[in-house]
């Protein structure tokens, strides 16, 4: 297993348009064509009615803050390195919820419910262009 990295998602056919538009700047989402709901994550059919009728769309990047958690100790690579990070879940404004983590932002700064628009930060490292979020 050497050289195997556990910090860096799995990208696979399924998922890879999402990794893409998220390079190019751009959030995506599922949608099902059949019962119209959105969905992350991405998945080839509806969790809601298990449609396998669902396509992509670009999600308008904003939402809610449904609830956050400032990390401050985490042992596990690579977030270690990064520490003091705030995860959160986001209620994106199509419908589905988001993990992901809030940038320029202190904790004090945060509240349930208050709007947030996603950025996009790029890791060198991993190739990997990540959703962040930040307060709107």
């Amino acid at each position: 297993m050497s050289g195997l990295r556990f910090d860096l998602p799995t990208i696979e056919d399924e998922t890879r348009p999402w990794w893409d538009a998220a390079r190019r700047g751009e959030l995506l989402i599922r949608r099902c064509g059949d019962c119209g709901r959105a969905h992350l994550y991405p998945r080839p059919f509806c969790p809601s009615c298990w449609s396998e009728n669902v396509s992509w769309e670009r999600a308008a990047g904003t939402g809610t803050l449904y609830t956050w958690s400032e990390v401050r100790s985490n042992d596990l690579p690579p977030f270690g390195s990064r520490v003091p990070y705030v995860a959160a879940i986001v209620d994106l404004d199509e419908g589905p919820r988001l993990e992901t983590n809030i940038v320029g932002a202190t904790e004090d700064e945060l509240s349930i419910g208050m709007r947030v628009k996603v950025d996009f930060q790029h890791d060198e490292e991993a190739d990997l262009t990540i959703p962040v979020f930040r307060p709107a």
